[in-house]
């Protein structure tokens, strides 16, 4: 996978297996239903994909997108969000098998998550 490349959105959802069952029938996707998470995803291809977060989770609201870029190294990635005036919202968090992610408020107020993957 290429450095910093958008590889992951999610959309606030009221019922995330509904919204799952929307786009996949919408757009012919497979959707997967991860349970302990409460939490629905769907694959574009290979590197990228998205979920549905439930608007009633802490700090989501009806409307939110947000896009994940991968990073090789996300302490790095968060120390030059930092230098250049953007705001860490939520800090270097383990997704457990999978990976970790971060989001952060660009100049604007835009949240945006960072994502990497254990493998890399």
């Amino acid at each position: 996978m290429s450095q910093h490349t958008l590889i992951h959105l999610e959309f606030s959802a009221k019922d995330p297996e509904e919204a799952g069952k929307f786009y996949a029938h919408l757009f012919g996707r497979e959707v997967e239903t991860l349970e302990e998470m409460n939490y629905v995803t769907f694959q574009i291809n290979e590197e990228q994909g998205g979920g549905f977060l439930d608007i009633n989770q802490e700090g989501f609201n009806v409307g939110d997108v947000i896009p994940y870029i991968s990073t090789p190294d996300i302490e790095a990635t968060i120390i030059k969000v930092e230098e250049l005036g953007g705001k860490i919202l939520q800090p270097k968090t383990e997704i457990p098998g999978i990976g970790w992610f971060a989001f952060f408020a660009d100049l604007t107020g835009n949240r945006v998550g960072l994502f990497t993957g254990r493998g890399e």
